[in-house]
């Protein structure tokens, strides 16, 4: 695989973990820089090493990781996209009371929900001639710089929409995880 064709699988696998992103900064009072940068790395580290797992496990079990990714996926995202759902519907908190940052449980587990189409990919290359190491980086990176990015576009939305941005951060997990789900059922993952 060459470099163009890398840095492009990297953006790709580093988009829904974009959207979250958005979704995580918008339910935040105001994060700063270094809270995007801390869920890029979060979200990025885990996205690099689903990556080399998923080539690890394509030598040994390439149907089962196939076969449940996606209701993993589906599983994950749609219930913290339900309790987030729950949190913006209950009573509005002050401004000052609302977190700027989010537990690294909750940004692990996102961020895990968000890369297991990337340990998919690493399966299907555990078959191809790729260098693993430099693929893995690769998407690893490129989740860094965009989620960190997601977290700074979903603090401008917070400011505009306010609490309900927690309803819309819960609707666009779902809807990923729908979606995966979704592109999976009928072939297209």
């Amino acid at each position: 695989m060459n470099l163009f064709s890398t840095l492009l699988l990297a953006l790709a696998m580093s988009t829904d973990a974009f959207a979250a992103a958005v979704a995580q900064g918008a339910a935040l009072h105001r994060p700063r820089f270094r809270e995007a940068l801390r869920t890029g790395l979060i979200f990025g580290v885990i996205e690099a090493i689903t990556p080399l797992v998923g080539w690890a496990i394509g030598h040994v079990a390439v149907a089962y990781v196939r076969q449940w990714d996606h209701w993993i996926a589906f599983g994950l995202l749609g219930g913290l996209g339900l309790m987030m759902i729950k949190e913006g519907f209950e009573a509005p908190q002050l401004v000052a009371q609302r977190s700027s940052r989010h537990s690294f449980w909750r940004l692990a587990t996102t961020g895990l929900a968000t890369s297991l189409d990337a340990m998919a990919v690493g399966v299907g290359l555990a078959f191809a001639k790729v260098d693993i190491v430099r693929t893995a980086i690769a998407i690893g990176l490129a989740t860094l710089v965009m989620v960190t990015l997601g977290v700074m576009i979903g603090r401008l939305l917070g400011a505009v929409v306010g609490k309900r941005a927690e309803v819309f951060g819960g609707l666009v997990l779902i809807g990923i995880g729908s979606l995966i789900l979704y592109e999976h059922l009928n072939g297209a993952g």
